[in-house]
C-alpha cells in the first residue's frame, strides 16, 4: 500500500511540479505526503578553503543564515499557497485512509535529508534533473542510491493530468533491477487501469520472460499485455514505445551499470532520465 510519499524540496522552484504529482497519488491511495525542506547550515555555505579573519567569517556566516531564513520562508509561503488547491489536510499526525500533507525542515546536505526521510517512505518524488543548470541531479541520485525505495521522477510540467499513471508501461528485460521494480511498485500497478509490458531484445540470459511477468501479475489480480520492440538504443526506444501505446507513466529498473559510467558514456537509464517527458518510476 502506498501510504507515505516523501517529497524533498530546496527552493529550486520545482515544488509546485512535484507536489502536483505527489498529491494526485496521495488522493488515489489515501496517502500522507511528507515535504522535507533541506535547509543548508550557514557554515556549509562558506568554502573550507577560504581563509578569513574571524570577524569576516562571522559576517559571512550571519549573511548565510539570513539567506537560509529567507529561503525557508519562501518555501513555506509557496507550500501554504499550494496546499489548499491540492485538497490535502495539513497535519503532523496522519490517519490511515485520508490524504494529508506535512512540512518538515532539516539542516544539512540534501542527500542526508533524503536518506533520513526516504527510507521509511513508500515512494520518493523528485523533479527531473536539469543537467544544463546542474539542478536536481543529486536529489535523484540520493533518492535512488540512499533510500532503497521507488523514486518517481516528474517532468517539468506545471499542471498534472488527473489520469497520470492510469496506463502504466513496465520496462522488462529480466534483470534484477527490473524484478525489484516490479516487486516494489505493485500498489501503483494495481491502481492502474491498463498495464503494458515493454520488452526489448533478448533480455538478460536466464532471466524471466515477459510472458512469465504476465503470469506474475495475473496471480496478483492484474491483467497485463506485452509489447515487444527491437532497438540498439533501448532507453530511447522505451520512451518512444511508451508514447505509442499511450502510457502516462513508465516503471523501470535503474542503473544496472555504474551510475558514473552511464552518466559519462550514456546508458539506458541515463537516456530515460535525460529525455523523459512522462513521469518515470525508477527502482535500483
Amino acid at each position: 500500500m502506498v501510504s507515505k510519499i516523501m517529497v524533498p524540496v530546496r527552493g529550486d522552484g520545482m515544488a509546485e511540479t512535484v507536489l502536483g504529482y505527489a498529491s494526485t497519488l496521495a488522493h488515489r491511495h489515501d496517502a500522507h505526503i511528507v515535504v522535507a525542506h533541506c535547509r543548508a547550515r550557514a557554515e556549509d555555505l562558506i568554502p573550507y578553503s577560504t581563509q578569513l579573519l574571524s570577524f569576516a567569517r562571522d559576517t559571512m556566516t550571519e549573511q548565510a543564515r539570513v539567506l537560509a531564513d529567507q529561503q525557508e520562508q519562501e518555501v513555506r509561503k509557496q507550500l501554504d499557497e499550494l496546499t489548499p488547491s491540492l485538497g490535502l489536510e495539513t497535519t503532523d499526525t496522519p490517519v490511515p485512509g485520508k490524504a494529508s500533507i506535512q512540512f518538515v525542515e532539516e539542516y544539512g546536505a540534501m542527500a542526508d535529508v533524503i536518506k533520513h526521510n526516504g527510507r521509511l517512505a513508500d515512494l520518493v518524488v523528485v523533479a527531473k534533473p536539469d543537467r544544463d543548470r546542474n539542478l536536481g541531479t543529486n536529489a535523484l541520485k540520493s533518492a535512488l542510491f540512499r533510500t532503497g525505495r521507488p523514486v518517481l521522477m516528474c517532468p517539468p510540467k506545471r499542471e498534472t493530468h488527473a489520469d497520470f499513471g492510469r496506463h502504466l508501461a513496465i520496462a522488462w528485460n529480466g534483470s534484477m533491477e527490473a524484478s525489484r521494480a516490479v516487486a516494489m511498485t505493485l500498489d501503483l500497478v494495481r491502481a492502474a487501469e491498463t498495464v503494458t509490458i515493454l520488452s526489448g531484445g533478448k533480455g538478460e540470459p536466464h532471466g524471466a520472460t515477459a510472458e512469465e511477468l504476465v503470469d506474475y501479475y495475473r496471480l496478483r489480480g492484474v491483467t497485463a499485455q506485452t509489447h515487444r520492440f527491437e532497438s540498439r538504443k533501448p532507453g530511447k526506444a522505451l520512451l518512444k514505445k511508451a508514447a505509442e501505446v499511450g502510457a502516462s507513466m513508465l516503471i523501470m529498473g535503474a542503473y544496472g551499470q555504474n551510475h558514473e559510467r552511464e552518466t559519462l558514456f550514456g546508458g539506458n537509464t541515463q537516456a530515460v532520465v535525460d529525455k523523459a517527458e512522462i513521469p518515470v518510476v525508477f527502482v535500483h
